[in-house]
């Protein structure tokens, strides 16, 4: 089901997912079916959040649907990233360990990566 995600930064999350981790997608909920969950294997705890989301959701001053991630991080390192431009708080998460950003290229994949690795490493 990743054809959900359309934009090329959610594609080659997932991509990147598979290669480095062994992990799919999992879809957890009927209601909710454009959100999906990456979690490790070794212990099934959540590293990562793909979602379908309005824009305006997030606060930003425009129309239309982005693929956005949320994952986890270390509380003072999300204080300082949040901006409300390029990084969010966690959409739908608890917002002191998590947070979210926009695959549509406003943080570049091989950031989105490092802190996807990041957030591996924290659900332990």
């Amino acid at each position: 089901m990743s054809e959900v995600f359309q934009s090329a930064g959610a594609q080659q999350v997932i991509a990147y997912a598979r290669e480095k981790y062994q992990d799919e997608l999992q879809f957890l909920w009927q209601r909710f079916p454009k959100n999906a969950i990456l979690r490790r294997q070794d212990n099934d705890k959540w590293y990562a959040a793909l979602l379908v989301l309005e824009k305006r959701k997030l606060g930003l001053n425009e129309d239309g649907l982005v693929d956005i991630i949320d994952l986890r991080g270390d509380p003072e390192a999300i204080r300082a990233l949040v901006d409300g431009k390029r990084y969010f708080p966690g959409f739908h998460m608890n917002k002191k360990h998590w947070y979210t950003m926009c695959l549509d290229g406003s943080v570049p994949v091989e950031e989105v990566f490092a802190r996807l690795d990041e957030s591996y490493l924290l659900a332990r």
